[in-house]
């Protein structure tokens, strides 16, 4: 089975990217199916269902939404192994810049939003730098120097990443994303695989549940701003 892990900011056309990308999928014959992680509530898994994808929907609650997807990962490719799927597709919550939900040797996609602003992929981590692939949504309505320069801006945090623009409302572009995701590489498990890069963390008495401000209540790893 081969997996694609999808990462990026809230709001920047995730799932229409990979529900666009699927119908070209599914035109093949291929069986695809999605594993959504989100923090609290979600309703893109309707949006998967209504063109007939398999979907898992994994909230993570109190939990930061990364580790919760790797500590899970193993049964959900576990889980499209019974259903026979032909490319498992994770797509993270996406909610930190800080954010690492990409595997080595997985096929890793970072979807951004091109009304975001010019400098905010310079602001985005691992997700972006560390993708394989980039994808540039809402390019149609900003201007053809927003483009160039945001376009720019992308290079700069991953000289290396193929760029691909979308437009999650007709689907112009996601035919050329659908080829690269049949050259995914296959797995059966991911067991002994690692992060392309840590996970955001820290230990300290916020994580334990203490809610109560002051010097004499941090404890754990702590990190001070300088003033």
């Amino acid at each position: 089975m081969k997996i694609v892990t999808v990462s990026g900011p809230p709001s920047s056309g995730k799932t229409a990217v990979i529900v666009k990308t699927i119908e070209n999928l599914t035109r093949d014959g291929l069986k695809i199916g999605v594993i959504k992680f989100d923090c609290l509530s979600t309703y893109d898994d309707q949006l998967y269902k209504k063109i007939g994808v398999e979907v898992k929907v994994g909230l993570s609650g109190n939990l930061c939404p990364d580790h919760y997807f790797i500590s899970n990962i193993e049964d959900c490719v576990k889980w499209g192994l019974v259903e026979n799927l032909d490319i498992l597709i994770s797509e993270s919550a996406g909610l930190c810049n800080r954010c690492s939900p990409h595997i080595k040797d997985v096929l890793s996609i970072c979807v951004v939003d091109s009304l975001s602003g010019v400098n905010t992929p310079k602001k985005i981590g691992p997700m972006l730098k560390l993708a394989d692939i980039v994808v540039i949504t809402k390019g149609d309505i900003v201007s053809q120097a927003e483009r160039e320069v945001f376009l720019f801006s992308v290079k700069q945090a991953n000289p290396k990443a193929s760029i691909f623009y979308i437009n999650g409302i007709t689907g112009q572009g996601s035919y050329d994303l659908s080829v690269y995701l049949k050259r995914a590489e296959e797995f059966e498990t991911l067991t002994h695989k690692k992060l392309k890069f840590s996970m955001p963390a820290a230990v300290c008495s916020y994580c334990t549940g203490e809610i109560r401000i002051g010097e004499e209540y941090l404890t754990g790893n702590i990190k001070r701003i300088k003033i």
